[in-house]
């Protein structure tokens, strides 16, 4: 009973201080063209249900956890990223993943997106098609609000000292939550995955 005390103390304070920890919100609010050797990801989170949780995000493309920003609702990142074949976690109580196929000079966007957890929301990545095939597409009315409807941030020296402070915590999800990501089957791994052609 002590441990589980410990255990959820814990985790209350770990996302305390996530979500006590602010992004900047970017002068210039226009999402910026990717780079023609770069991609870019923009990643948005627009929902009412785990709305005071906050997640971080990382490239966990080389095997290590590399910061992007903490993504709090209402907001979006856009991330330039190498092109090639990457790979994206989001962390809360739990770390998901979403792989993706990028092609230089392309922008990708992929929704955050939350489910309970045991203590708190978790949260899951999504990718944004460019097909009109999924839930989740370019040509919706629900993608323009998504674009539309959240703040541009970038990182703060606090978010960057909260990522140094928390990256123990942060390669201990990611070595667990990989595990059952490579357990997935073809078809929920394809269903997670951004493809090249979902660029713009």
């Amino acid at each position: 009973m002590n441990f589980l005390r410990i255990l959820l103390i814990a985790s209350t304070l770990a996302l305390v201080g996530c979500a006590s920890t602010p992004m900047k919100v970017a002068e210039t609010q226009t999402v910026p063209q990717a780079r023609a050797d770069e991609s870019q990801v923009v990643f948005m989170r627009s929902s009412f249900l785990g709305s005071a949780i906050s997640a971080s995000l990382y490239d966990v493309s080389k095997g290590e956890p590399k910061f992007i920003g903490i993504i709090d609702n209402g907001t979006k990142i856009a991330y330039p990223s190498e092109p090639g074949k990457r790979v994206f976690m989001v962390v809360s109580e739990a770390a998901d993943f979403m792989e993706a196929n990028l092609q230089p000079g392309k922008t990708y966007y992929s929704l955050v997106t939350p489910r309970m957890g045991m203590w708190k929301a978790r949260f899951s990545l999504w990718p944004i098609r460019n097909d009109g095939t999924t839930e989740y597409n370019t040509g919706t009315d629900a993608f323009n609000g998504w674009l539309t409807g959240t703040k541009l941030v970038e990182n703060s020296h606090e978010t960057l000292a909260w990522n140094t402070a928390n990256i123990d915590s942060i390669k201990s999800k990611y070595a667990e939550y990989w595990a059952v990501w490579k357990e997935k089957s073809a078809e929920d791994l394809a269903a997670r995955t951004l493809n090249a052609s979902d660029g713009k």
